[in-house]
């Protein structure tokens, strides 16, 4: 990992231990997401959520994000509540985009609400606006959030293969550089991993060029395997970030069941979870 310490895995409402009563039965509630040791040193609120801890149940237990996979409207309404109250946002400021597993980039604007943008094509949400969250949803492609130490400007992006071979990480970086954001730190969320990413040769031949010097594509088995978090990094660097500048917060969503849900290892059936960040300092 890129920083110093581990990425750690936070409820909504974490008590520092030094002050926690070690008499009190209450249970705790399980770590609703994972966060980046660069970003949070940045005081920048951010979360890669996991699968415990919402209202969902069967094969959408539990913090399922998406209304578009058959769970019940009513318990993704309460886990889009509780993830919007772990970032400390209103629910109807979260912004996030249709994904089309394409490059294009969201801008969101001063009078700009998050249900009309909900229906906007894209990959890539960036804001400035304190009182908002930038939103991606995933069950297996890689969750990249970014935040300027220079201005207010965050973004989420979802880039799964189609996304890396689009480019839609230095589409957004470049937007973030065209809105004057400078000095960019990303962090690179859990996605499936090199272990278990399984793709055809005409995938791998399409993924191997995106960087350069870096073998993405390990042939040891049956079908080539290829590195995503590999090739996000390598985009980032492309984009002008340093290495210092990229975090790597990590789990394979096919790999770990009861932490992620996986899109290739449950198949339709299977929930979304959000990574999101929010402008400026916590």
């Amino acid at each position: 990992m890129s920083a110093p310490e581990a990425a750690r895995e936070r409820g909504p409402h974490e008590p520092d231990p030094l002050e926690s009563d070690p008499l009190d039965s209450e249970p705790q509630r399980p770590a609703l997401y994972l966060t980046s040791p660069l970003l949070s040193d940045l005081g920048v609120r951010h979360g890669f959520f996991m699968r415990a801890g919402g209202a969902s149940t069967g094969p959408f237990a539990s913090l399922n994000f998406s209304t578009s996979v058959g769970d019940d409207p009513v318990a993704v309404a309460q886990n889009r509540r509780l993830g919007a109250e772990a970032l400390g946002v209103s629910p109807d400021r979260v912004f996030r985009v249709s994904q089309v597993h394409g490059s294009d980039v969201v801008v969101v604007r001063a009078l700009d609400e998050a249900a009309p943008t909900a229906k906007k094509p894209g990959d890539a949400v960036i804001s400035a606006l304190s009182d908002s969250a930038c939103g991606v949803i995933t069950a297996d492609c890689v969750p990249v959030l970014v935040a300027s130490r220079s201005t207010p400007h965050v973004a989420a992006i979802h880039s799964g293969w189609r996304g890396c071979v689009a480019g839609v990480i230095p589409r957004a970086i470049e937007a973030m550089q065209s809105l004057g954001a400078k000095d960019l730190v990303a962090a690179i969320g859990p996605h499936i991993s090199l272990e278990a990413f399984e793709v055809s040769e005409e995938v791998a031949l399409e993924l191997r060029p995106l960087a350069p010097g870096i073998e993405v594509v390990r042939r040891t088995g049956a079908r080539p395997h290829v590195d995503l978090r590999a090739i996000a990094r390598a985009q980032l660097l492309v984009s002008g970030l340093t290495p210092g500048a990229i975090d790597d917060v990590h789990g394979c969503t096919f790999l770990e069941p009861e932490r992620f849900f996986s899109y290739r290892r449950d198949g339709a059936q299977s929930g979304r979870q959000l990574a999101a960040i929010v402008p400026g300092a916590a």
